[in-house]
């Protein structure tokens, strides 16, 4: 199991040099925990021509001691209307994130995928089977969009990004 945890912080670290050295994403933002490289959390942008279009959705990422062998917990914190995310619990129904996950992929990729779900639900497989009830046969799309724009508005708007350190540093 040491070496488990060794290999998980190691690559973590490794992906938290990449994101210090590239430029800001402007859809995803990723933090990690100073006292816990295990634990992020990231920000995201909800999808322009989506009803969570204008919105900023937290997300909380806890890695185990097996990453990158093994996939990232990823949850939403933020409140959010859609099939593939349970309404109280914030889980995510998304096949990399079980699966499919390969070793290959980080955290940033982990985000675009859930960035990606927001834009293209799966109502075929539901973790809040109101929201897919709606899309399944285009039942009722307008009724989903309605329900997941009002959802975005009470709980993902007006959030404000974290100021990254060296940002405030070179205030």
């Amino acid at each position: 199991m040491v070496s488990h945890s060794l290999a998980a912080a190691k690559r973590l670290r490794k992906e938290l040099q990449v994101l210090q050295k590239s430029p800001d994403d402007a859809d995803i933002l990723l933090e990690h925990n100073p006292d816990n490289l295990l634990q992020w959390k990231a920000w995201i942008r909800g999808p322009v021509e989506t009803p969570y279009e204008g919105g900023d959705f937290e997300l909380d990422i806890r890695c185990g001691t097996d990453y990158p062998l093994a996939p990232p917990s990823i949850k939403f914190v933020t409140k959010i209307f859609h099939p593939n995310v349970h309404f109280r619990t914030g889980d995510i129904c998304l096949d990399i994130l079980k699966k499919e996950w390969s070793p290959a992929w980080g955290l940033q990729a982990a985000c675009r995928a859930v960035l990606a779900l927001l834009s293209d639900p799966d109502p075929d497989r539901p973790l809040n089977c109101d929201a897919g009830n709606m899309l399944r046969g285009n039942a009722d799309v307008m009724a989903y969009e309605d329900t997941a724009a009002f959802y975005t508005v009470e709980n993902a708007q007006f959030l404000s990004w974290p100021v990254k350190a060296e940002s405030k540093k070179k205030s």
